[in-house]
């Protein structure tokens, strides 16, 4: 004898209010746990990318003026949170522009350079501060990563 169901006339298909109301409560648990993290792991993604993008544009710059024979300059503007790559064709120590400022970060929470910073590329391939140090500095939130600058072009980045 097998299991019989008594016909009552109504229908068994959905969901109870029950059990929509409960599973709406764990998504939104599993949400509010959630969010935190993405913005913890975005944040160390943009810091890590501006992190990579000065260190990256260090030494293809140095490697340009090492190729081209005349010296270049980076200019990172900590008020704007910017670089800016300068050139001397004419090796008068005068510096122009090369292209526009690029900013270090695409979002509304800017990455915080430590102070203005200009660094000397030579064509001997020698990286000096013309303004303050070798030291950079970038900040976001609570990330702090630090590029150092050798001054025959060795970059070291620690967080």
């Amino acid at each position: 004898m097998g299991f019989r169901r008594k016909w009552t006339g109504q229908s068994e298909r959905g969901f109870s209010l029950i059990e929509i109301v409960i599973t709406v409560s764990i998504m939104l648990a599993v949400s509010l746990i959630a969010i935190p993290i993405v913005r913890t792991v975005y944040s160390y993604y943009q810091i890590r990318s501006a992190t990579s993008y000065v260190a990256g544009a260090i030494q293809s710059t140095r490697y340009q003026a090492i190729s081209n024979g005349y010296g270049y300059k980076i200019v990172l503007n900590k008020a704007a949170s910017t670089l800016q790559v300068q050139s001397d064709p004419a090796r008068t120590s005068t510096f122009a522009n090369v292209g526009n400022p690029i900013p270090l970060a695409g979002s509304s929470v800017p990455v915080v350079l430590g102070q203005d910073t200009a660094l000397l590329l030579r064509p001997s391939g020698i990286v000096q501060a013309a303004a303050g140090s070798t030291t950079i500095t970038l900040t976001l939130g609570a990330r702090t990563e630090t590029i150092t600058v050798s001054s025959y072009g060795n970059i070291k980045v620690t967080p």
